[in-house]
């Protein structure tokens, strides 16, 4: 008889194979392929047993009521609305990011809109679920609480109790029994979520799974995982900053450039509805090197301080840093000061950094990253009141960027007074009380700071 040989898994992408390889040739991303034992023969991942019929597209509904509120705000925002019945959403981010309490205090809000939820832990007992509840607050309605990670008998579980929202934390605690790997697996993280896509869209009930992430930072397990569900989110944050941010990275029922500000707090998380005034807090006034550029999130503009420190270097080689933005683009930024206006970049040493944590990679933050960089060259601050966005280009041009109205009426609500952006979309706002300034190169700016003006 012969003998079964086991396959190799990439670990990134879900690429099998008979053999090990160095290199994936799916995803081509080096020493990612692991052994494990296939499927038995006539062993396959179980229906929910639910036969379904061919309907007319006329027929089928698609009103917004089939979305179900969370409560929160930012969350329904990044989800586009809610959340959508039937729908599978997975929730990836480092650990201790505050995953867990986030789909906690998602659950309270349901609950306490008597919704029929079902929490499922595979990572931490009933006791200890209590207590992260009892730091929350008290809940008006009943949340079921499993600790389980047999996913056959989640699925009795589950048909015999018909919650209609799902949570699964987390994936890589799940397992089968039909499939011979340990939990946390590729073939395990596979299945499962197989199951549960299924069981979802069978049963018509709502299932936020959560994964855990890689060092590189996305969602461990196939990348076939993400292709599977219908929204992945992504929790960030600094570990040393009170703030979160919900990222949607792809969302099948809404834009996936929407995020969602959270604060930590001692009794959970609390929305942050003004991101612009949250991230200005602490800004120094009238200092060299500080400007504030106006960014998009989706729909959503928030204002973020870009601060620059340009020096003499003592080294054969001037350091460049860049935190909270592109580095190459910054390096490339300053090749473009130092070719179209003459600026000395090669004897300094340039440090670039967006307060408060935030990471942009918007062109629109181009104009902010210079201004701050001639701020400091020249040791002439801009008045507090200003605030700048454009894309800047190789040849010293400064392009015009989307959502230029949204961006001045949020500086305008903020409390700004005057505006640097490019020429284009100066001409184009018309309703603002604001002063304009619009500028078609960088060589107009070197000539404001020449003249030693404020802005």
């Amino acid at each position: 008889m012969a003998k079964s040989k086991n396959v190799f898994f990439c670990t990134e992408c879900g690429y099998e194979s008979s053999k090990w390889m160095g290199q994936c040739p799916a995803c081509k991303t080096w020493d990612t392929f692991a052994e494990e034992p296939p499927l038995k023969k006539g062993e396959k991942s179980r229906s929910t047993g639910i036969l379904t019929e061919p309907q007319l597209l006329s027929a089928v509904s698609a009103t917004e009521n089939n979305r179900v509120t969370t409560g929160l705000q930012e969350m329904d925002r990044v989800l586009g609305g809610g959340i959508v019945v039937g729908s599978l959403v997975l929730v990836g981010g480092d650990p201790g990011i505050g995953k867990s309490t986030l789909l906690l205090q998602i659950c309270k809000e349901l609950t306490d809109k008597q919704h029929r939820v079902l929490y499922i832990s595979g990572e931490e007992s009933l006791h200890q679920i209590k207590m992260r509840a009892d730091r929350l607050g008290i809940f008006k309605g009943e949340l079921l609480l499993l600790s389980e990670t047999n996913l056959d008998n989640i699925e009795v579980i589950i048909n015999k109790n018909k919650p209609e929202i799902v949570i699964i934390d987390s994936i890589q605690t799940m397992y089968k029994e039909e499939i011979g790997a340990a939990p946390g697996s590729v073939s395990q993280v596979r299945e499962t979520t197989s199951v549960l896509m299924h069981m979802a869209k069978g049963l018509n009930i709502s299932i936020f799974i959560v994964g855990h992430v890689t060092k590189e930072g996305v969602v461990a397990g196939p990348r076939v995982l993400e292709h599977m569900v219908d929204t992945v989110l992504y929790f960030e944050g600094e570990n040393k900053a009170s703030y979160r941010i919900l990222r949607g990275v792809k969302n099948r029922f809404g834009s996936t450039n929407e995020i969602g500000v959270f604060e930590m707090m001692d009794q959970g998380l609390r929305e942050v509805t003004n991101p612009s005034e949250y991230m200005l807090q602490g800004k120094p006034e009238d200092e060299p090197g500080s400007v504030v550029a106006a960014s998009m999130e989706g729909t959503r503009p928030i204002l973020v301080e870009v601060q620059a420190l340009v020096c003499q270097t003592n080294f054969n080689m001037p350091r460049r840093t860049a935190a909270g933005t592109d580095y190459n683009r910054v390096n490339l930024l300053m090749a473009v000061l130092e070719k179209r206006i003459g600026l000395q970049m090669a004897s300094m040493d340039a440090y670039v950094n967006v307060a408060g944590g935030m990471r942009i990679n918007e062109p629109a933050l181009d104009l902010g990253i210079v201004l701050a960089i001639l701020s400091s060259y020249r040791n002439l601050a801009l008045d507090s009141h200003t605030i700048c966005f454009g894309e800047i280009g190789l040849t010293g041009e400064v392009r015009g960027v989307s959502m230029a109205d949204q961006r001045v009426a949020e500086a305008e609500k903020m409390g700004f007074k005057v505006c640097i952006l490019p020429k284009t979309n100066a001409d184009s706002i018309k309703k603002t009380s604001m002063k304009l300034i619009g500028v078609k190169n960088i060589r107009e700016l070197n000539r404001l700071f020449s003249q030693g003006s404020s802005l």
